[in-house]
């Protein structure tokens, strides 16, 4: 097995990233041709809208997935990560600007009142304020300025990204079909299985010895 998982990192580190960048907006550049094209069904716009976030989010738990599956599985995706969070997040603006542009096309009470009427689009928006500083410091020049510890702990937001993108896609399709509530427990997995246990088991017997020893 590990003579496997060796040979897999082995190709894995001869694989570029640079790829992920060209074929990451393809599924995007697809949808948007067949909204133009009337191939998204009677409400191409919400489609469209739909399918740019179910990417976005697909795209954003593959980011979290990828240091679980380094400590459990031994198969090292490191070097995609950033690739991964970028493309989260250029989605996750197409997602936006299809709702703000082409459907409400700019009229700002109609947002305003949608904002006040549909709370699964202010969880939206938040997890949009929550990706921008990270997608902002997905840079060897941020990681150098600010540490790599201050940098681990903003990259943390990340958590909650994926719970307000679950929670929004949850809430938005209303009947509570089966794929959104996969979605929900695989983020609510993801953060699981990220979370230091070791950490929180080291703390509690720590406090419990120095409890047995006051």
């Amino acid at each position: 097995m590990e003579g496997f998982k060796r040979r897999i990192n082995a190709v894995i580190r001869r694989l570029p990233a640079w790829p992920l960048y060209v074929l990451g907006p393809v599924p995007a550049v697809v949808y948007f041709y067949w909204a133009v094209t009337n191939q998204l069904g009677a409400d191409p716009l919400i489609m469209l809208e739909r399918q740019l976030g179910r990417w976005a989010l697909q795209l954003l738990m593959l980011t979290l997935l990828v240091t679980p599956l380094r400590r459990m599985v031994g198969v090292n995706l490191l070097k995609f990560r950033r690739a991964f969070g970028l493309l989260s997040f250029a989605y996750v603006v197409l997602h936006l600007m299809t709702w703000l542009v082409l459907d409400k096309q700019f009229f700002w009470d109609e947002i305003l009142r949608d904002l006040y009427k549909r709370p699964y689009i202010v969880l939206g928006m938040t997890g949009f304020v929550i990706l921008l500083p990270l997608a902002a410091t997905s840079n060897g020049w941020s990681i150098r300025r600010m540490g790599p510890v201050a940098w681990r702990r903003l990259h943390q937001l990340s958590y909650g990204a994926v719970l307000l993108g679950a929670a929004h896609y949850l809430l938005v399709v209303k009947a509570w079909p089966p794929r959104p509530v996969v979605y929900a427990t695989l983020a609510v997995m993801l953060i699981l299985l990220r979370f230091p246990w070791s950490r929180l088991r080291e703390g509690l017997n720590s406090a419990v010895r120095a409890g047995k020893s006051a």
